[in-house]
């Protein structure tokens, strides 16, 4: 057996811009699209309007629509009048054909960029693209069937996890818990480290096949295998386990579309023991989805290689009270990331 890992330690250094680089990687490639493609700004400059005729009106689906507005109202191109969205002076001079300053000749020389000529698809289809847009990768959520993509993908959100979980572990309320179901908890960095942090705490790892198998090895090899074990199930087709009285969703809601979170928190409250709370780690937006700038582009990140996207905190309260939870929380921790929770009620 492996002595436990010290997973209470933080680096001595801030790694807050590089994880902007990679997080916000897929900006640019939408901005191109928007421009090159749709000549987004020129028509929204003729056509303000709210999302849903904007959608009619580009034949843009819903889910990137709205991650798209979000970028460009965090970006400062876009403004709202109550749900109106119109251009900013800026977007004006600069993203509109026919203003004397217009960059889009700037940008054309982007348009054939892979991500950016995906970006095409998504915002028509609302499906994801291809994992980094290679040809011969699958969808992310196929793709994490195959025991190769799954080894590597677990791996790069472990390393991160290393240093989002002790900033996790501080602002999670589970004084007093006993017992934490992670849900879709990929390696298991989290569990252990929450444990790590709380004496009183033992965790399950709910993963599905092959995740599972690669969480029970790297748990073991960081030493906590004998306060954190591995439960092979899926989260949208199984009962979730029972007998936890907290439950965590760690970088997992922004992977889906809302009926798959309202499935997702529906499944938790059903599993979850009364008095019990639910506690969602992942990088959210602001109540109005005005910002934060770095969330907004991991947004349109997300967008393009997940179903999902970055939810605003008045999206999630408003989610968690209509599966039944109550006493919304949110905190801050680092690298953009933050957390929120609620209670479900005790009868």
């Amino acid at each position: 057996m492996n002595p436990p890992e010290d997973l209470t330690r933080v680096p001595h250094t801030d790694p807050l811009e590089i994880y902007r680089y990679r997080d916000g990687l897929y900006a640019v490639d939408l901005l191109t699209a928007a421009v090159c493609e749709f000549d987004f700004f020129t028509w929204l400059d003729a056509h303000p309007g709210e999302s849903d005729a904007i959608a009619r009106g580009l034949g843009l689906a819903a889910r990137p629509l709205d991650v798209m507005l979000t970028l460009f109202t965090a970006d400062g191109f876009l403004r709202r009048d109550g749900a109106t969205y119109r251009l900013t002076s800026r977007a004006r001079e600069h993203l509109v054909s026919t203003s004397p300053f217009f960059l889009g000749p700037y940008y054309a020389s982007l348009k054939d960029r892979p991500v950016a000529r995906d970006y095409g698809v998504v915002l028509r289809t609302g499906h994801a693209a291809n994992w980094g847009s290679y040809r011969n990768e699958k969808p992310w959520d196929d793709a994490m069937r195959t025991e190769a993509f799954a080894t590597s993908f677990t791996a790069a959100m472990d390393c991160r996890g290393a240093y989002l979980g002790p900033a996790l572990a501080k602002a999670a309320p589970l004084t007093g818990r006993r017992s934490l179901l992670d849900i879709a908890g990929g390696s298991g960095v989290y569990a252990c480290t929450l444990v790590a942090h709380h004496a009183g705490l033992r965790a399950t790892v709910l993963e599905r096949p092959p995740v599972d198998a690669i969480a029970r090895t790297m748990v073991a090899r960081r030493g906590w295998d004998s306060r954190v074990t591995v439960a092979a199930g899926d989260m949208f087709r199984d009962p979730l386990p029972r007998g936890h009285d907290a439950h965590l969703f760690s970088n997992v809601l922004h992977d889906w579309d809302v009926p798959g979170v309202r499935a997702l928190l529906a499944a938790s409250f059903a599993a979850l023991e009364p008095g019990g709370v639910i506690i969602v780690h992942d990088a959210h937006l602001n109540a109005d989805k005005s910002g934060p700038l770095p969330v907004a582009r991991y947004s349109a990140l997300l967008m393009a290689i997940t179903e999902g996207r970055c939810y605003g905190t008045a999206e999630m309260a408003d989610l968690l009270a209509e599966a039944g939870f109550t006493g919304f929380g949110f905190r801050e921790t680092v690298a953009d990331r933050s957390v929120v929770w609620a209670e479900k009620p005790r009868g």
